[in-house]
């Protein structure tokens, strides 16, 4: 009997589940009075809901996604009707109809505000800025309610198609009052007044833009008087405004006038200033001059001979092809003789006049014109000389060899890259073309795609960013994602037939060589994964998170006809999914301890302000979306869209892959600016040793920015009062008169915390901003605003490079230029470069300023007292180690603060660069091994591909028998600390992973999580992030590519750490803490202070609603017997960390981070401490003593 009760009651888990289920199943009435209370709530709520707030003032994104929340919210109140029978005590059919009144007066109200600001418009009564910004909030809050709200009784679109036909009418008077015959003053006057109403009226601007045209094009085919659209575009470029100017610059009718001025501004500077002032290696200027004016002289030929009307240019398309020859170029044979390299001047001047001449057509409108010339698009001879260089020609030996030429901002680096990739394509070559960003890239590629398919090298030129480019190159016998996935599911090889196809010789183009150095590059992995999708597959892992609490293992799975069927759909393949099982059964019980987010019918992360969409933590993120469809918040069909095995392709190193081409060249604006590391890496291991510096086709650079004089640090308290200050004081020019002033913050989150602060209040309505959020249109519109006189703007440091802020304003102009205060010291020179060259563009005046905040230079080690002894001429001491610091006593003196704050910038990136090298050559061995296995699915050696994937993607192994939480200082001081983090967390798995197997011991017998912490100034999200539970690297790794150093307050949140600590110990054992840090615990009467910087409110809403100490916290840890390891990596934190220690039968020592060894004494502090927790009394020091006699100090 007794065993009978154990097998029928005890053990079955099903029976205990209904059983709780019965017992705490809540009765009806309960259930209504809940839904009936939510519903009353809710009412409110919506009746209370204001349309016009922060959310609908912004962007369409953010403007939609409110309406589509308002939707559903009335969709809730709509569907409630089904209980109207059940309680007659709440009427919810009057509880609607009160919210579609609310709402039905609120959009009237919106409506009515928009008809009176229409109103005066019409009655030619000038709006001022705010007052078209309020239109423009209003008209778009109504066209969002007309998309977005489904409410059927509201009519909304009679009151926009309203307001469009009076809007239009008054349009179309103005164009009336043109066609009755007005004087040519009248009509300018009256074309600036339309464009106004475009700049001022985003969503009519298009069409606005468009009658202009029409308006412009009729007089410029005018019979009666050849002179009166020249007459007109001298009056409009005589406009005090600017708008004037706007209207020659941005109309097609003006383009070959605008043409014209740009080549009257270049044209001065021709080949003797070029060669006169050019630098670099091996430079022949006599040679250079020799071949290019074989290139001006052909040029000029092909130009007088093509020049007529009605031109055809198959001939000159023939002849260019003809003279570069049928040329093959392949990887292990490159023709670049004599023959070939004397063809390059003609071949550029080909290459150039059909560009020319296929953009003729300002010429030919430009009747009775002087210097008529001037209204072609014409090489600059900077342009051509830089192209020259670039492909080895007029050295002394005339070699295609790596190189680079610096050309300035807005001096054609575009044009450059578009002939020249056109020259290397017609003589065999294949031209990857990699720029930072992919809206530059494809907006260069689009000027250029008519010259490209007329020479018949479309198919051989490729535009994209830098990450881009090198999946195509390691994509190039087929995408091996889409190649794994065939192989696997149809026993089909794809690679294998591409492979046989003959591939030209690859040459790389760069666009700006500082992004080889940037995150997302140096030091990064393309790590493609598969995704294999079946129905059998979906049974399977429908089966396990159904039976997720029933002690499942690989055993039980073996048994099941799920896991027959899966394996008969994939009969060769029976391994590969034995691993992706045991996978499945380690995240499916922890999945939960990782962070995410459930938005748009997805799962997603946080990384640094924004919530991202393309990262998977292993099954971790399928198994939230089967948590989340659960409660209703995931649909079926995204559930059942994100259901498969994925299977990782290899890790490819971004770094290595420049070295598959055959030759690495291109432009930059910052190679002067280059630090001696980046420098070195130029040389040493992309091979370029060849450099140019090209002079500007503007002559002088008119930037003012003195050092001594243009940079302030301030604290917190007065930052943001600062920059509102040198707003104010750099809008006013040298003649009283306005200018424009652009400011760049370093994030999103940044910019919007000053755009909602005091400081900024009582302007803040004159001020705008531009984020990555903004649609197209809204970038557009918004950039072309930026450089009016008065108008202040504030952007994200992204549009501090490759943006192109035009001034047509001639106040502007007249007063000094358009004044940029950049908020942040940029990690890399080359950053600021960029920046500052957001103004004095193309030969105009501008000028540059920084405001700073003292907190953010913690990261570069810089603190207040460094910047005081500078500004009084006092030397400062210099920081070596920790242990060294006071013994040594070396000082440094700068001459200004600026030198200071780049010295120590210069140093930082010095740190950081040499963590990255350390990790560029860790991921050299996995980029070597990623190469086989594209090897060998080329050859189509499916042993190799097999044994390749399977250990790429082996599976967790049995339960972990140490867990141990990784707590870290995440704010400003501890950079070095993040990075080093990211860059060794391979190798502490490495090596836990060789001594425990030479152990016996399982290398899954431990799991890792990453949590870092910041203060009460971070918000919920940022005073405590964390990583899901891992047995694997990569998933750390990739955790902490999202994490930025932010915050600090002196002593730290280090109790928000440990209470997670315990909290996590409560969902499942953890064994050990590691706390890293350089600053004490918060004190408690610091704890209650510092919770009123956002307001105790504000924290009862979120999960640390509870107050705690660290004491609190550490007792409790105590009480579990988790030791805490606190390796301090200042002073300050030593008397506290070493007493954490002690207390929780712990370790504690100095951790030097900062120093050249700090990432080796992480390394080895951290896998000491595991390899400590995983052998417990009995075998933890013989591991530790076998890791020390494998690996040793690796630091001194």
């Amino acid at each position: 009997m007794k065993t009978n009760y154990n097998t029928h009651y005890i053990n079955d888990d099903s029976t205990k589940t209904v059983v709780k289920a019965i017992a705490e199943f809540t009765v009806f009435p309960q259930i209504l009075e809940s839904i009936t209370h939510r519903i009353e709530e809710l009412k409110d709520e919506l009746i209370r809901q204001e349309l016009i707030n922060n959310e609908t003032k912004g962007f369409s994104k953010k403007r939609d996604e409110f309406y589509r929340k308002l939707n559903e919210q009335y969709n809730i109140i709509g569907k409630a009707k089904i209980f109207i029978n059940y309680n007659k005590n709440f009427d919810v059919k009057k509880a609607e109809e009160e919210c579609l009144i609310s709402l039905e007066t609120k959009i009237t109200n919106i409506s009515s505000n928009a008809e009176v600001l229409l109103g005066k418009f019409i009655n030619d009564i000038r709006l001022d800025k705010q007052e078209c910004d309020n239109f423009n909030v209003f008209y778009n809050n109504m066209l969002s309610f007309k998309n977005e709200m489904k409410v059927i009784r509201i009519e909304i679109n009679q009151k926009i198609e309203t307001i469009e036909t009076k809007f239009f009418e008054k349009i179309r008077s103005l164009e009336a009052k043109i066609e009755s015959g007005t004087t040519i003053e009248e009509s300018a006057k009256i074309l600036i007044c339309m464009k106004r109403a475009e700049n001022n009226f985003p969503s009519f601007k298009l069409r606005i833009h468009e009658k202009i045209d029409e308006i412009l094009g009729g007089f410029k085919n005018s019979k009666k008087d050849s002179t009166t659209f020249g007459k007109l575009g001298v009056l409009l470029n005589q406009d005090a405004t600017g708008i004037g100017q706007s209207i020659v610059a941005e109309h097609n009718a003006f383009q070959g006038y605008s043409l014209s001025l740009f080549n009257e501004k270049t044209q001065k500077h021709g080949i003797n200033h070029v060669l006169g002032i050019i630098s670099g290696e091996d430079l022949d200027r006599k040679k250079l001059r020799t071949r290019y004016n074989e290139f001006h002289e052909t040029y000029d030929i092909l130009i007088k001979k093509y020049l007529v009307p009605n031109m055809k240019l198959d001939q000159l398309i023939a002849d260019t092809k003809l003279l570069a020859g049928d040329v093959k170029q392949q990887s292990n044979s490159i023709e670049w003789d004599a023959t070939i390299r004397n063809k390059v001047p003609k071949l550029a001047a080909h290459v150039f006049a059909l560009w020319t001449l296929q953009n003729a057509h300002h010429y030919f409108e430009a009747e009775g014109v002087e210097n008529k010339e001037s209204y072609l698009l014409q090489p600059h001879a900077a342009q051509v000389i830089s192209i020259f260089r670039m492909l080895g020609i007029g050295d002394a030996k005339e070699e295609l060899i790596n190189n680079l030429v610096q050309i300035g901002t807005g001096e054609g680096k575009s044009v450059t890259l578009g002939a020249t990739a056109s020259i290397l394509a017609l003589f065999g070559f294949d031209v990857c073309c990699a720029c930072y960003s992919e809206y530059l890239s494809q907006r260069d590629y689009t000027a250029f795609v008519q010259l490209f398919d007329s020479l018949g090298v479309l198919s051989h030129i490729h535009y994209g960013t830098f990450n881009k480019l090198c999946e195509y190159i390691i994509n190039e016998n087929g995408d091996v994602r889409q190649v794994v996935e065939q192989l696997i599911s149809k026993d089909s090889n794809i690679a294998v037939e591409n492979a046989k196809i003959i591939k030209r010789a690859k040459i790389l183009l760069i666009d700006e060589v500082d992004v080889f150095f940037s995150r997302d590059f140096y030091g990064n992995i393309y790590t493609p994964a598969a995704t294999l999708k079946d129905p059998t597959i979906t049974s399977l892992v429908n089966y396990i998170w159904t039976q997720r609490n029933s002690k499942l293992n690989l055993n039980k799975i073996n048994e099941t006809q799920q896991y027959k069927d899966c394996c008969a759909r994939f009969p060769k393949w029976e391994l590969l999914i034995q691993e992706a099982i045991k996978d499945m059964l380690s995240d499916v019980n922890s999945f939960e301890s990782h962070n995410y987010n459930v938005k748009e019918d997805k799962i997603g992360y946080i990384e640094q302000d924004n919530i991202i969409y393309n990262v998977v933590y292993g099954y971790k993120t399928l198994f939230a979306y089967y948590f989340e469809h659960e409660k209703g918040k995931i649909s079926k069909t995204s559930l059942e869209d994100n259901i498969c095995i994925r299977i990782k392709c290899g890790g490819f190193s971004y770094a290595e892959t420049p070295l598959q081409f055959q030759n690495i060249m291109g432009v930059t604006g910052t190679l002067e600016t280059l630090s001696d590391q980046e420098k070195e890496v130029i040389k040493s291991v992309y091979k370029i040793h060849k450099t140019t510096i090209t002079p500007s086709v503007f002559g002088a650079n008119n930037l003012k920015f003195t050092k001594k004089d243009d940079i302030r640090i301030e604290s917190s308290d007065d930052y943001f009062n600062v920059i509102r200050r040198e707003i104010d004081d750099r809008l006013v020019g040298k003649s009283s008169e306005k200018r424009a002033v652009l400011v760049f913050f370093e994030s999103e989150k940044k910019l919007k915390t000053y755009y909602e602060s005091k400081a900024l209040e009582p302007m803040k309505d004159t001020v705008s901003y531009l984020t990555e959020e903004a649609s197209p249109t809204e970038k557009d519109t918004l950039i072309k605003r930026t450089t009016s006189a008065g108008q202040v703007t504030v952007f994200t440091k992204t549009f501090g490079r490759g943006t192109d802020f035009v001034c047509h304003d001639p106040a502007v102009a007249a007063n000094g230029g358009t004044h940029v205060i950049q908020t942040f010291l940029s990690e890399e020179v080359s950053e600021e470069v960029q920046i500052k060259g957001r103004t004095a563009r193309q030969g105009d005046y501008g000028s540059y300023s920084m405001i700073l905040l003292y907190n953010d230079l913690e990261r570069f080690q810089i603190d207040k007292d460094d910047v005081q002894d500078v500004k009084d001429g006092r030397p400062i001491t210099a920081r070596f180690l920790y242990k060294v610091t006071n013994a040594l006593n070396l000082t440094e003196k700068y001459e200004t603060v600026y030198d200071l704050l780049n010295s120590k910038r210069m140093a930082f990136f010095k740190a950081q660069y040499e963590d990255n090298v350390k990790y560029v050559k860790q991921a050299k061995e996995r980029n070597e091994s990623g190469q086989r296995f594209l090897s060998s699915l080329k050859s189509g050696d499916i042993d190799s591909i097999r044994t390749f994937l399977i250990e790429e993607n082996k599976g967790v192994e049995g339960t972990s028998s140490s867990r141990t939480v990784c707590l870290m200082d995440a704010t400003g001081s501890m950079s070095h600390l993040l990075q080093k983090s990211k860059n060794t967390v391979g190798v502490m798995f490495e090596r836990a992973s060789i001594v425990l197997k030479a152990n016996n011991i399982s290398s899954d017998s431990f799991e890792i999580q990453f949590v870092v912490y910041r203060n009460y100034n971070s918000e919920e999200n940022k005073i405590l992030q964390h990583s899901p539970w891992e047995t694997k690297p990569d998933n750390l790794r990739a955790f902490m590519n999202t994490i930025n150093v932010e915050g600090g307050w002196g002593n730290e949140a280090i109790e928000i750490g440990l209470w997670h600590a315990n909290e996590e110990h409560k969902r499942e054992n953890i064994t050990q803490v590691i706390l890293i840090g350089d600053a004490p615990p918060n004190t408690n009467t610091e704890i209650d202070q510092r919770r009123r910087n956002f307001g105790e409110a504000y924290w009862q809403k979120t999960k640390f609603a509870q107050k705690t100490y660290y004491e609190t916290e550490l007792a409790q840890l105590i009480s579990n017997r988790i030791p805490v390891h606190a390796f301090f990596v200042e002073n300050r934190a030593e008397t506290t960390f070493r007493d954490i220690a002690t207390k929780t039968g712990g370790t504690s020592e100095l951790l030097d981070i900062n120093s050249s060894s700090g990432a080796d004494m992480l390394t080895d502090l951290v896998t000491v401490e595991i390899l400590r927790n995983i052998g417990g009394p009995s075998k933890g020091k013989a591991l530790i003593d076998a890791y020390n006699a494998k690996f040793g100090k690796s630091f001194t």
